[in-house]
């Protein structure tokens, strides 16, 4: 009997890829008909999809529909799904095209208020009872204050949790492109950090 000599990858002690793998099994169910399924597959990604979506259209009133509408799509189109990436991937590629799409059929409409602020939305989102509130929301608005595909690139892995190799994907660039502006994203961040007067902003970073 000849063994393989390479370690086997130990999915346990990897909490992210874990979960991802039980997101991708509830999503190959949810396609076979499985409601119980469905509702772990939406409940597991809605707040991902939620976060990923106020940082695109950058305007909060939009961006429950948004996420109602990825989810939509999602669901009419899970026949097609096959596993071959994660479920989260593949979902947040279709949250970027209803942005998109948004965006585009938006486009001749004048806006009724200039309210870029998705972080507010980020806000409203969260338990605002929990230590270090205040510190995570003065951590977005520097966020905020990155350019847009650094800042995708960033909210993609760095607070989404997603691979490079998926947050390339789902940005529609080479993974070199995505480190590189993550790497750029950090630099700034840094640099922001060290001219804040917070010291507890610092420490939360």
């Amino acid at each position: 009997m000849i063994t393989s000599v390479l370690p086997v990858p130990n999915r346990r002690s990897d909490p992210k890829a874990s979960a991802d793998d039980s997101i991708t099994a509830w999503a190959l169910a949810a396609r076979g008909g499985d409601a119980d399924a469905v509702e772990r597959f939406v409940h597991a990604l809605h707040r991902d999809v939620l976060r990923y979506v106020m940082h695109l259209c950058g305007d909060p009133q939009t961006a429950d529909d948004l996420a109602q509408d990825t989810f939509l799509r999602a669901l009419g189109s899970l026949h097609r799904f096959e596993g071959r990436s994660s479920a989260r991937a593949w979902l947040l590629s279709i949250a970027r095209r209803a942005v998109i799409d948004n965006y585009r059929y938006n486009a001749a409409r004048p806006r009724l208020a200039d309210v870029p602020d998705w972080q507010i939305a980020v806000e409203y989102a969260q338990p605002k009872d929990l230590p270090g509130f205040d510190d995570g929301v003065a951590l977005l608005d520097l966020v905020a204050s990155l350019p847009d595909e650094r800042r995708e690139a960033f909210v993609l892995t760095q607070m989404v949790g997603l691979p490079y190799a998926e947050a390339a994907e789902i940005s529609d660039c080479p993974i070199g492109t995505v480190r590189s502006r993550v790497a750029r994203a950090r630099a700034t961040l840094m640099d922001l950090l060290d001219t804040t007067e917070e010291p507890s902003v610092l420490a939360a970073a």
